[in-house]
């Protein structure tokens, strides 16, 4: 049994989706962001870095992973799915990962930030991201111009960008003229697993949620 320690944000999504694509059994464990509950010492024991998402496998050991990345990596091993086993493909699905990891992630988050949740309006940070966001954007669309996916098939590589990128609107961003990142948005929207994972936990009643908008900063 896999337990999950998450919240509603687009990196707690990742692996929500990813556990329910890959059918596996799992529990979840919610956290508190607002309450600072992934801060306590019980959870940094979990993940040091005190961030959601975090797993532990009770099937191996009780076997602790955390950053989105490598936990999707670990489950797609554990499983034989969502990432080739040939070199080059599973290479090309890694590089795409890393992508949303090193870019569209973190881009996607200080953008949030700043145009949400900064107590000031400060337009060169706002502009500076937004813009940034934009240019990743503009390279997912020219690649699946070409590609019915990030890599060779759906992989772990679509689990972890659509979440971020499907909340595009947050940040204020747009997607239009990109055309090919519509129909990407909309493909992997379509899928049973898609809309599982999205309510996995339960989103908050709306005065959590408002308490927790006041916390955003803690939530990328």
């Amino acid at each position: 049994m896999i337990e999950l320690f998450t919240s509603p944000t687009p990196n707690g999504h990742k692996i929500s989706i990813a556990l329910e694509e890959l059918g596996l059994p799992y529990q979840v464990r919610p956290i508190s962001l607002v309450a600072q509950e992934q801060k306590e010492p019980w959870f940094l024991a979990i993940n040091p870095n005190g961030r959601i998402p975090a797993i532990v496998d009770h099937d191996n050991d009780d076997f602790a992973v955390f950053e989105s990345g490598a936990i999707l990596i670990y489950l797609a091993e554990k499983t034989g799915q969502l990432l080739p086993r040939a070199a080059k493909q599973r290479s090309r699905a890694l590089q795409w990962l890393m992508f949303q990891m090193g870019g569209v992630g973190p881009m996607m988050g200080q953008a949030n930030v700043f145009v949400r949740y900064a107590p000031e309006k400060i337009e060169y940070a706002i502009g500076r991201y937004q813009r940034e966001c934009r240019r990743l954007f503009e390279v997912l669309d020219k690649h699946l111009a070409t590609h019915e996916y990030l890599a060779d098939e759906y992989s772990i590589a679509d689990v972890a960008t659509w979440p971020w990128v499907s909340g595009y609107g947050w940040a204020s961003l747009s997607i239009e003229g990109l055309s090919h990142l519509s129909r990407w948005l909309e493909l992997i929207r379509a899928r049973p697993a898609v809309q599982r994972g999205l309510a996995v936990p339960p989103r908050p009643d709306q005065a959590d949620e408002a308490r927790a908008k006041s916390a955003a900063q803690i939530l990328v």
